[in-house]
């Protein structure tokens, strides 16, 4: 019943992302932005490697394994429910994320989650593992109206994604699961636990070395506001 009343997935194959206006002067040198958000998309083959897996360390180390749904989350999200009476967003993984940022509501209610569980499991069959990853880093948001990696390394270190250091990407990769609360500028000694958090979830899932991890543990928080 409800999956026939699931919208088409096909529309995410020709989305058009929502960015600011920008004006440039005659040399090409961006002069101003206007609008209440930043965002530069950019292709999959644009990030580099270790920010993806910063972010699948943090957010959905299985995407590549599962369809679409991590069950196995969903169960211990279930029993977190039972145990508190409460409905969590911990189960929702990358492609349920992109179902409800693109397509559904943030409304949390039982029938939603349902058809986000549906159409992620749709989603996955429709688009590959590749071009939902993509919307998704360029859809997220970072906090300080920065959505999508590329305007997160433009906003909080001021450099394009292929100068960020390894810790830089952790702290990046650590924000969509709270952008307030984590956020390198209002909450340094949160964000700095967060970080250390990915890196050592990257370490664990085999995404980088212990001497990688070790490295890029001893690096001071270096974000900043970059307007």
């Amino acid at each position: 019943y409800l999956e026939f009343q699931l919208p088409d997935v096909n529309v995410l194959k020709t989305v058009q992302m929502q960015v600011p206006l920008r004006i440039y002067s005659q040399n090409d040198q961006l002069i101003a932005e206007y609008g209440s958000l930043r965002r530069t998309p950019v292709s999959l083959r644009q990030i580099p490697p270790e920010l993806i897996k910063a972010v699948l360390a943090s957010e959905d180390a299985r995407y590549y394994e599962h369809p679409g749904v991590d069950f196995i989350g969903i169960i211990r999200a279930a029993a977190a429910v039972i145990a508190s009476g409460k409905i969590v967003q911990g189960a929702s993984k990358i492609t349920m994320q992109v179902a409800r940022n693109f397509i559904l509501t943030r409304k949390k209610t039982y029938s939603r989650k349902i058809k986000e569980i549906l159409l992620a499991l749709k989603i996955d069959k429709e688009l590959s593992k590749d071009k939902v990853l993509e919307l998704y880093l360029n859809k997220v948001y970072f906090g300080k109206h920065a959505y999508g990696v590329a305007a997160a390394a433009q906003v909080y270190y001021g450099k394009q994604l292929n100068d960020l250091t390894l810790a830089q990407m952790a702290m990046i990769g650590g924000l969509p699961q709270a952008p307030s609360r984590n956020n390198p500028i209002n909450n340094p000694a949160q964000a700095l636990k967060r970080r250390n958090h990915v890196l050592w979830r990257m370490q664990k899932v085999n995404f980088i070395t212990p001497e990688h991890y070790q490295q890029a543990i001893k690096e001071p928080i270096t974000a900043t506001f970059h307007g």
